[in-house]
């Protein structure tokens, strides 16, 4: 098995957590045994959000997408936001709110849930008014806790452990656009990402008659 940043890998990494008798959490709850909280911060792409959920919906897999209200890369006003938030909470996903520290306003399109975007030390773990802080205790334990950030392991690729059943309990955080995308590093992955865009957004251009000639 390969643990390059793939959609094939990123389905074995789910089937492996099936194998190890994990149940998908979601963060309305505090950890129990067997819980695995599996979490998307949607930093940069909806498109790719939408295929990591496909993916999991398909095998009856419940993931937690963190939303941006303040990205500079989407709009959820927009026709392909909203068609976005409509399709993951038709898919059984939950939706919080990736927000940018210190704003985060309770907002009907999310569940009371909240990941800070880029967060620093000094307020990671904090508890937030009116909000479930992913990264406060007892949802942030260390040993209990993955993340593909810059798409880097940092304690190994987890899907042999997942299969094992070796953690008691885990919050597994994925980037969607890191496996959609292809690349084996981070630069040529984004590129891979921007050359996608390039055609979305010529699309975009001639349907708001543009004169590209």
């Amino acid at each position: 098995m390969s643990c390059g940043f793939s959609l094939d890998h990123y389905g074995e990494l789910l089937d492996a957590a099936a194998a190890g008798g994990y149940r998908w959490a979601s963060f309305d709850a505090k950890p129990r045994a067997g819980d695995l909280f599996l979490r998307h911060d949607v930093d940069l792409s909806l498109e790719a959000a939408l295929e990591l959920a496909r993916l999991e919906h398909e095998r009856d897999v419940r993931a937690t997408y963190f939303l941006m209200t303040e990205s500079v890369f989407y709009n959820l006003d927009s026709h392909g936001g909203l068609q976005a938030q409509r399709q993951l909470r038709t898919w059984g996903h939950a939706v919080g709110l990736h927000a940018v520290h210190p704003r985060a306003e309770p907002d009907d399109r999310f569940d009371a849930v909240l990941a800070w975007h880029n967060p620093e030390a000094g307020y990671v773990h904090e508890p937030v008014a009116g909000f479930v802080n992913v990264m406060q205790p007892p949802w942030f334990t260390k040993g209990k806790y993955r993340s593909d950030s810059n798409q880097h392991w940092r304690e190994g690729c987890p899907h042999e452990e997942l299969r094992a059943g070796a953690f008691e309990w885990l919050q597994l955080l994925v980037h969607p656009e890191i496996w959609v995308y292809s690349g084996e590093t981070m630069r040529e992955t984004m590129h891979s990402m921007l050359d996608c865009m390039r055609g979305k957004w010529l699309g975009q251009l001639a349907n708001d008659r543009i004169d590209l000639s």
